[in-house]
C-alpha cells in the first residue's frame, strides 16, 4: 500500500535471484526457509529471497522445520548420460590437440582434485575463466592461466587452434568467446554443465552432458586413455616462450602494477586469499598471481561491481581466520566501499588492502587511449583523498609506497602485523594490460605489448 520505506522488493530481484519467496502466512515460514536453503545449495548454486512483510515478522507460530523438501517442478540432475559420457571419452581419445575449458562451475562442484586427475591423463592444455581462478594450479606445466579478453596468448590461440574443446562449468560468456563465428572453429565442442539452459546457448555444441561436473570427471576419468606429452604440448610450449605475460621495467623510480602483483605472489606462494575490485586491478591480480587452491581468488566477474573486493575480504577472512587475505583495489573502486575500514577495525580483522593507484579510472582511461584517441572524459582521478591518512583515521595502518625498492618491505609488514592494513601503492598512471582482445573481435587478434 506503498507505506513508509516499501518496495516491492520480490519485483524487483526476481531477475537476478535463483528463486524468491513472498511470505504471507506465519505458518508458511518454516517449510519455505526449508527449501530456500535447498534450491541456494543445490543444482547450479544461486541467491534466493525470502521477503518477510511486516506482519509475518511480528506474528507468532509453533516453529516445526521440515525434515526433507520435495519440489516436483525443481529436480536438478546430478548424473551424466552414461551414453554421452561414451561418446565424450571416444572423442577425447581421438584428439590431437585437446583443451580444457574451465569455468566457475569445477569450483562450485568442488571439482578441482578431479579436473587435475582428469587433465594430466589426457594430458590437454588447461585454460580457466576469471571465475575459475585456482580451479587449476597456476603454476602446473599444463596451465595456460585465463583466456579471453585479457587471456593469455597461448590460451587464445590453444583454443583457436583445437581440435577438441572440453567446455566445464562454463558459459561461453562475451568477454570468453570474442567474434562467436571465429571461436575455436576448428574444434568439435563437449560441453558439461549442471544447467541445460546453458548448453547450446551461445555456442553450438556436438556432446552436450547435463549433470554434476564432479560426477561426470570421475566417470570420463575410468573412460579416457592414458596420454603423454605430444606435439601439441610442445607448440603451445613454444607460444609460451615467444608470448609470454610480460610489462616493461620502466624508468628509475616508477612502480608498475604488475611487480606489485607479481611480488605479491612470491610472498605468499600463491597460498592467500586474493579478493578484487573492477577493472586493471581486477586483470593483474588474474594474470599475474598463479593460484593454487579454489576459492582463493573471488571477484564479482561479469557484474563488474566496483566496491565489490574490500566486502567481499572482509567476508574471507570472518571464514577463514587463519588465512593472509589481500584486497586488490584500484583508487577508484577502493572509494566505493572505503568506511568497511570502520568494520576491519571494530572486529580486528587483519585485511590487506593494496590500492594500485594510477590516479585514473584505469580500465575506462585504456579503452579511451585505444579506441577513442586518448579523449579522456571522467577518469582522471587528481583530486585523490590520502588513502593512508584515511586509514589512520579509522584507527588501521597505513603505507604509502613510492619506490619500486619499497614494494617488498611494505608487503612483509602488512603480512605480519596482523592489523587491518592499507597499502596505498603509487604506480605507473598509464600502465595498460596486455594482451587486449578488442571488443567483437576473434580471440587471436590480440593488442600485445610492443
Amino acid at each position: 500500500n506503498d507505506s513508509f520505506q516499501e518496495a516491492d522488493i520480490f519485483g524487483i530481484t526476481r531477475p537476478i535471484t535463483k528463486y524468491n519467496y513472498l511470505v504471507k502466512k506465519i505458518d508458511e515460514l518454516p517449510r519455505i526457509i526449508k527449501e530456500a536453503f535447498h534450491i541456494a545449495r543445490s543444482g547450479r548454486p544461486g541467491p534466493v529471497l525470502v521477503d518477510l512483510p511486516k506482519d509475518v515478522q511480528v506474528a507468532s507460530t509453533d516453529f516445526i522445520y521440515p525434515e526433507t523438501v520435495d519440489l516436483s517442478g525443481y529436480k536438478p540432475t546430478y548424473e551424466g548420460n552414461p551414453k554421452q559420457i561414451k561418446l565424450a571419452a571416444e572423442l577425447i581419445n581421438e584428439a590431437k590437440r585437446p583443451v580444457l575449458y574451465v569455468g566457475g562451475g569445477v569450483i562450485a562442484s568442488s571439482a578441482s582434485a578431479e579436473l587435475l586427475k582428469f587433465a594430466e591423463k589426457i594430458y590437454a592444455p588447461v585454460t580457466t575463466t576469471l571465475m575459475a581462478m585456482g580451479a587449476f594450479p597456476g603454476n602446473h606445466y599444463l596451465s595456460m592461466g585465463m583466456l579471453g579478453m585479457h587471456g593469455t596468448y597461448y590460451a587464445n590461440h590453444a583454443v583457436t587452434n583445437c581440435d577438441v574443446l572440453i567446455a566445464l562449468g562454463a558459459r561461453f560468456d562475451d568477454r570468453v568467446t570474442g567474434d562467436l563465428k571465429k571461436f575455436a572453429p576448428h574444434a568439435k565442442v563437449i560441453h558439461i554443465d549442471i544447467d541445460p539452459a546453458e548448453i547450446g546457448k551461445r555456442v553450438m555444441v556436438n556432446i552436450p552432458i547435463v549433470g554434476d561436473v564432479k560426477s561426470i570427471l570421475n566417470a570420463l576419468i575410468k573412460k579416457v586413455a592414458q596420454k603423454s606429452k605430444s606435439e601439441w604440448n610442445e607448440n603451445i610450449d613454444k607460444w609460451k616462450n615467444e608470448h609470454p605475460l610480460k610489462y616493461h621495467q620502466s624508468e628509475k623510480g616508477v612502480i608498475k602494477p604488475q611487480f606489485v602483483v607479481e611480488k605479491l605472489c612470491e610472498l605468499t606462494d600463491g597460498d592467500a586469499i586474493i579478493t578484487t575490485e573492477v577493472g586493471q586491478n581486477q586483470m593483474w591480480a588474474a594474470q599475474f598471481y598463479k593460484y593454487k587452491n579454489p576459492r582463493s581468488f573471488i571477484s564479482s566477474g561479469g557484474l563488474g561491481t566496483m566496491g565489490y573486493g574490500f566486502p567481499a575480504a572482509v567476508g574471507a577472512q570472518v571464514g577463514c581466520p587463519d588465512k593472509l587475505v589481500f584486497d586488490v583495489a584500484g583508487d577508484g573502486s577502493i572509494q566505493m566501499n572505503i568506511q568497511e575500514l570502520a568494520t576491519v577495525v571494530q572486529y580486528k580483522l587483519p585485511v590487506k588492502i593494496i590500492i594500485l593507484n594510477n590516479c585514473y579510472l584505469g580500465m575506462v582511461r585504456q579503452w579511451q587511449q585505444l579506441f577513442f584517441d586518448k579523449r579522456y572524459s571522467h577518469t582522471c582521478l587528481d583530486s585523490n583523498p590520502d588513502f593512508v591518512a584515511i586509514a589512520k583515521g579509522f584507527g588501521a595502518e597505513g603505507i604509502r609506497v613510492t619506490k619500486p625498492e619499497d614494494v617488498e618491505n611494505a608487503l612483509k609488514e602488512a603480512m605480519k602485523n596482523g592489523k587491518p592494513t592499507l597499502l596505498d601503492f603509487h604506480v605507473a598512471r598509464e600502465e595498460n594490460v596486455y594482451p587486449m582482445v578488442p571488443a567483437g573481435a576473434p580471440l587471436n587478434e590480440m593488442i600485445e605489448l610492443a
